[in-house]
C-alpha cells in the first residue's frame, strides 16, 4: 500500500445510512465531496476500491462505481484502468480570504472554548447534531 492510500484510507470513511432515504451512492458521493470541501481529500489522492468498500460498510461494489463515475462526470474524479480512482481537483478553499472562512473560524473557536469548558469529544458531537439537526430539518419523506 502507498503512502498516499495509506493517508487516503484513513481519512475517508464512508458513513452510510440505510434510514436516511438518500441513494446509498448519493451518499458516497456526498461524502467524497465534503472531504474535498474540508481539504481530507487532495488532488491526486486514490480513492478506495470498490471492493474496500464494501468490506468497510456491506455496500454493493457497483454501488460504489456508479458513486464514482458520478464524481468523474462531475470532474472531481478520474477512473484509471488497472490503477484505480483518483481525485483530480479540491473543492476547499485555500486559507483566510475563502467564502467559509470566517464561519470556519468562529467554529473553531467554539470547538476550542467547548473543549475548555470541559465537554468530551461525544458532547460536542451530540450537541453539533442537535444543533444541526434544528437549523437544518430533514426533508420530509414521500
Amino acid at each position: 500500500m502507498s503512502v498516499i492510500e495509506r493517508k487516503v484510507m484513513s481519512v475517508v470513511v464512508f458513513r452510510i445510512d440505510r434510514r436516511s432515504g438518500v441513494a446509498t451512492y448519493l451518499q458516497i458521493v456526498r461524502q467524497v465531496e465534503q472531504a474535498l470541501r474540508m481539504g481530507a481529500l487532495e488532488e491526486g489522492d486514490k480513492l478506495p476500491t470498490a471492493a474496500q468498500v464494501a468490506a468497510a460498510t456491506k455496500v454493493n461494489p457497483n454501488t460504489t462505481l456508479k458513486a464514482y463515475r458520478e464524481l468523474e462526470r462531475a470532474g472531481l474524479a478520474e477512473v484509471r484502468q488497472g490503477a484505480g480512482t483518483f481525485i483530480t481537483r479540491t473543492l476547499a478553499e485555500p486559507g483566510p480570504g475563502g467564502p467559509d472562512w470566517p464561519l470556519r473560524t468562529a467554529l473553531n473557536e467554539w470547538l476550542h472554548q467547548a473543549r475548555d469548558e470541559g465537554l468530551g469529544r461525544e458532547d460536542v458531537q451530540a450537541l453539533f447534531r442537535a444543533s444541526f439537526e434544528a437549523a437544518y430539518p430533514a426533508a420530509p419523506e414521500s
